[in-house]
């Protein structure tokens, strides 16, 4: 059985072409045995992909990402309805376990491989192959749960607050504290005995078992700065933090792995893999009652006697609502489509984006390289002990900060930083630079002159954009992608908040705790911005535009909203307009993006949209805040 897992991995493809490259044959038999080893322990095994299913069920979840996975695991757990589970990809690989593999499953066969619209004044993206910044979203059992980097940050509190004022009940900071808490299995003691943390959810949240000397240095130059070391996820969210992320016994925790594998024998669940929706089917009377999908080549069709649920993301399920002819007349004109309802479907987009490549030299060896890693002994720590290099999942700290643009009370931060002991040269120029579309010519005047250097960077993003996009249709076909246009910079406030983002990091890498490894920054200039003075506003601005970078947090593109929101298209239950049998329980709801990482808060958003749906049809749900253990 270990040499038909060891198969398994070389037949997958463009998956392992990378890997194979990048880490040699010793670290992929490793992996090949940590397969093995793990089959044979899991008490929970794999989704079963379903050879035959009902004519109709009660509930269609299409999507088994972030949110999906829970959806369908929470709906299923009323005995007497029946769930279909869709989901366009597979099933995870023993490749997508590795916290440290992160990266090469980007352009893989996990990956829908979208990329953004070259924007006509070429404000945005320079530096990529195409003027085309790639947009990575998981194709996969768990989503893009499957291809993040595993960070666990909730958002602020303000900005829950926010989406409750903006006209949407339930939806406040006290509310939505309890469906975070109902996922998760904290296994941090100093964090599980908190009353902002859970215990016993199927989430696992941890800190990686292995880290660099650099991430202490990050949280000790961050309190030299005069931020403090805290939980980022308590009371306060401004300041330092060691990474939690979603991991369990050193391996990735997809919402796949948390939510469908413990359940997968409920007989009333069923799951269907490489099966892609195309459209929502609506009656006479504009009720969603069933969907239509593609497997195996051929076109099928399966029927839902309560509701359809999209939960296939920001990109995905904003495209099939306006396929279904629901969405803007423009495009149903455009595309020739019979319009169902008209709402403002895939506008409203928005994203975190920053600066990428910003680049830190130090002295010591200390940090992540291929070289250093890619070796028996840390192959054999990670199988036999479940600990060591390959359980770091690329952000070792994480960190917000206020500009002289922040909010005044000084804790609805508009900065975050992602810090990673590894920069663009780290792999020897083997993956990272496609997975970010770097131009050759960037990649070997900037990076190529680090290959043997010890590099460290930042990742500054901006929270919450004014700038916001769209996504459209590139034609009525459902397997033709969605064009998306993020608009980056559209309001120069964006602009101006990275850059004061970008001095605050320079001034981490001044600290004493990271001068102590001789820190500095690399000041080789991007090619387009060598006619600006370095380190100068103009520079950085040029920078920005040429290097924009985004780690894929698309929002907002069918935004929640009361009915007289000319923006809205669900209602606070997430209830389609227009229609009914419909819900959108994904990111696409957020009326503004959360200020950090979004895969707990839409894992939040399936936990507390299963729960709407139980209550709508008459099926109590067991909850309870104690409010004065957190006030």
């Amino acid at each position: 059985m270990a040499f038909a897992a060891i198969s398994s991995v070389f037949s997958t493809g463009s998956l392992l072409a990378a890997p194979v490259t990048a880490l040699s044959l010793i670290p992929i038999l490793a992996l090949g045995i940590n397969y093995y080893r793990y089959q044979s322990i899991d008490p929970e095994g794999r989704p079963i992909d379903a050879q035959k299913i009902r004519v109709q069920y009660d509930f269609i979840v299409v999507g088994s990402g972030s949110a999906g996975a829970v959806v369908a695991s929470r709906l299923s757990e009323i005995r007497n309805w029946t769930v279909l589970l869709i989901e366009a990809g597979g099933d995870e690989t023993e490749i997508s376990d590795v916290p440290a593999l992160a990266g090469y499953l980007q352009l893989s066969e996990l990956d829908w491989k979208y990329q953004t619209t070259p924007p006509p004044d070429r404000a945005y993206c320079q530096a990529m192959i195409g003027d085309r910044c790639n947009w990575p979203r998981g194709k996969v059992m768990g989503g893009s749960s499957v291809l993040n980097a595993m960070v666990y940050v909730r958002g602020n509190k303000k900005d829950y607050d926010s989406w409750s004022e903006q006209g949407n009940p339930g939806w406040d900071y006290e509310n939505v504290l309890y469906y975070f808490k109902k996922s998760e299995d904290n296994r941090n003691p100093y964090h599980s005995n908190s009353p902002y943390h859970g215990t016993g959810g199927y989430l696992t949240v941890q800190e990686a078992p292995w880290r660099t000397p650099l991430s202490l240095a990050f949280i000790k130059a961050g309190m030299e700065l005069g931020y403090e070391n805290r939980d980022i996820n308590g009371e306060s969210q401004t300041g330092f933090m060691l990474t939690q992320a979603t991991i369990r016994r050193g391996s990735r925790c997809s919402t796949s792995k948390a939510f469908l594998r413990p359940v997968r024998l409920r007989k009333n669940l069923d799951i269907i893999m490489h099966s892609q929706v195309t459209r929502v089917l609506f009656n006479k009377g504009k009720r969603a009652h069933g969907v239509e999908f593609i497997r195996g080549g051929k076109i099928h069709t399966v029927y839902a006697r309560k509701e359809v649920i999209l939960s296939a993301g920001a990109i995905n399920s904003p495209q099939l609502l306006m396929l279904s002819g629901v969405g803007p007349l423009d495009q149903m004109i455009a595309h020739n489509i019979s319009q169902i309802a008209d709402l403002p479907v895939g506008l409203n987009l928005q994203d975190h984006v920053g600066l990428g490549g910003l680049t830190f030299v130090i002295d010591e060896p200390v940090t992540f390289t291929r070289r250093r890693f890619t070796t028996m002994s840390v192959g054999m720590d990670y199988i036999m002990n479940e600990k060591g290099p390959m359980t770091m999942p690329g952000v070792e700290g994480v960190a917000f900060v206020n500009t002289k643009y922040a909010d005044p009370s000084g804790d609805w931060p508009d900065v975050q930083y992602h810090f990673a002991p590894s920069s663009i040269n780290s792999d020897g120029g083997e993956q990272i630079r496609k997975i970010v579309n770097l131009r050759d010519g960037v990649f070997n005047t900037v990076y190529k002159p680090l290959l043997n250097s010890e590099t460290w960077t930042i990742l500054p993003l901006l929270l919450r954009p004014k700038s916001t996009g769209r996504v459209t249709l590139r034609s009525k076909n459902p397997l033709h992608k969605p064009v998306i246009e993020p608009n980056y910079f559209a309001h120069r406030e964006d602009i101006n908040v990275l850059i004061e983002g970008i001095r605050i990091a320079c001034n981490i890498s001044d600290q004493p705790a990271m001068k102590r490894f001789g820190s500095r920054l690399h000041r080789i200039p991007f090619p387009g911005c060598r006619h600006l003075p370095f380190d100068s506003d103009e520079y950085w601005e040029c920078s920005i535009r040429q290097f924009t970078f985004t780690i894929y947090h698309p929002t907002g593109t069918a935004k929640m909203g009361p009915s007289y929101d000319d923006g809205a298209v669900v209602d606070s239950r997430l209830r389609v307009y227009g229609v009914t049998g419909l819900r959108v329980i994904d990111a696409s709801i957020m009326p503004t993006i959360i200020s950090g990482n979004p895969n707990a808060p839409v894992i939040m958003i399936g936990e507390k949209g299963a729960d709407m749906i139980k209550e709508d049809w008459g099926q109590r749900t067991k909850k309870s805040i104690n409010i004065n253990a957190i006030s």
